[in-house]
């Protein structure tokens, strides 16, 4: 089973390179990590890597390795992977050579690559935004294949796509009642080829964690809450982001159990009707909250 799931490395700390080798042994082979020392520890994740590609059949190519640039806002101003006394192009650059090290899978940093290279956020401009995103341009399609954006609303995200010759790939955000689920996000990304990847899918949405929906999957297929709200999730497109750090096996062995629940065509019938009941709950929940905004 190919997993439709990433797994989140935040505030591993000093377990970042256990749990990073731990995840890819389980079936993990896409990993979401940043060029923030404040929540993320980069080099940890390259060492988990090299430990599991060292002892593994799989190869890099098999891998989806997944970073971020972080403006200096989001950082730790005493710990920090660029000079921020510099332009954001050059802080750009170093952070990406960093990152092109901390990952490398091997012994050569010449042989490095970034699968995507992500945004963490827009900066506090547009103009700023622009010149970081044409910063990250400059590495693809070689030492970074891909670029996305996370932490954005629509409006950012169509003037990237309308001013870049780079779109992107992939937008990472919260999953939630805040954003009201990103529904008119999600449905534009769906048109322009964007991969949508959430975070806080679990602890953002305890309603639907709790509710109806999820128990009868639970039931049905005879998962866990929430390996079934992770799987509703991904019925809609969405690419959840994992970052448990007690379960990651099990997680895994109950995402495949669920697969197999759904490959009897009855059974996937329910199934198809519980993930177009989310979507029917999530719009009509994000209406409600529209209206009582006015």
């Amino acid at each position: 089973m190919t997993l439709k799931m990433l797994y989140g490395t935040a505030w591993k700390k000093e377990r970042t390179a256990s749990l990073v080798q731990q995840a890819l042994q389980a079936g993990f082979l896409a990993i979401d990590t940043a060029a923030q020392p404040k929540h993320y520890q980069e080099h940890l994740v390259g060492d988990g890597v090299r430990s599991f590609l060292s002892t593994s059949k799989f190869t890099r190519q098999d891998l989806y390795l997944q970073t971020k640039y972080t403006s200096f806002n989001g950082q730790d101003p005493n710990n920090l992977p660029y000079d921020p006394s510099t332009s954001i192009t050059e802080q750009v650059k170093a952070s990406v050579a960093s990152s092109l090290h901390n990952l490398r899978h091997n012994g050569n940093a010449e042989d490095s690559y970034i699968d995507c290279l992500v945004l963490h956020s827009p900066l506090p401009t547009m103009n700023q935004t622009i010149e970081a995103w044409n910063a990250m341009s400059s590495f693809v399609p070689t030492k970074v294949h891909s670029l996305g954006i996370s932490n954005t609303s629509l409006p950012v995200l169509q003037h990237i796509c309308s001013n870049s010759s780079v779109k992107p790939k992939v937008v990472q955000n919260r999953f939630y009642a805040a954003t009201r689920w990103d529904i008119a996000l999600r449905g534009f990304c769906s048109d322009n080829a964007i991969e949508y990847q959430s975070f806080w899918t679990l602890t953002g949405n305890p309603e639907l964690l709790g509710g109806q929906l999820v128990a009868m999957v639970v039931e049905q297929a005879g998962v866990n809450a929430e390996v079934a709200l992770y799987s509703l999730v991904q019925g809609l497109g969405i690419t959840p982001i994992n970052g448990t750090t007690s379960h990651i096996e099990s997680d895994v062995a109950e995402l495949s159990k669920l697969e197999l629940w759904k490959s009897e065509d009855r059974n996937n019938e329910i199934w198809e009707e519980c993930v177009k009941a989310l979507d029917g709950l999530l719009r009509h929940w994000a209406n409600s909250l529209d209206y009582r905004t006015r």
